[in-house]
């Protein structure tokens, strides 16, 4: 029977990597102002999507040195928790304006946000099964 593995190591250190980099990206340079469609009303969210991204460093940190499949889902778990937040977040605020452009953004920008807020609570779910599998010994096998 094949083994089902997650992860690697590589991988977590890339994600570490991706989130450092929009961390600095949006906050520091060149900055969420300098992009056109976005409104004052970010300054609302960015804590928010800060906290979402400070997650997914923090738990990637964690699964290169712990390789254990319940713990990587529970960390996992709070990542797509602070990430749901952070969507709802965007989606309440809306901090968008796409000025005299194709009026159907809006609409497209809203569907996309429910679809992260969609794909999030199916990815808590198999996580949570996940975590549950590996405390009954049925986890799978992270990759070294």
């Amino acid at each position: 029977m094949a083994d089902k593995t997650v992860t690697t190591r590589g991988g977590n250190i890339g994600s570490v990597l991706v989130n450092a980099v929009l961390l600095w990206g949006i906050n520091i340079w060149p900055g969420w102002k300098v992009v056109p469609f976005l409104t004052a009303d970010m300054e609302r969210v960015l804590g928010m999507i800060n906290a979402s991204l400070t997650a997914g460093i923090i738990a990637n940190l964690i699964f290169v040195v712990i390789r254990n499949r319940g713990v990587m889902a529970l960390g996992n778990l709070v990542v797509l928790g602070i990430g749901l937040a952070a969507t709802l977040r965007m989606l309440e605020v809306f901090p968008f304006d796409f000025g005299d452009s194709w009026s159907g953004w809006p609409v497209v920008v809203r569907v996309l946000l429910v679809l992260g807020i969609v794909g999030s609570i199916i990815g808590m779910v198999v996580e949570i099964v996940a975590m549950f599998r590996s405390l009954a010994g049925f986890g799978e096998r992270a990759r070294q």
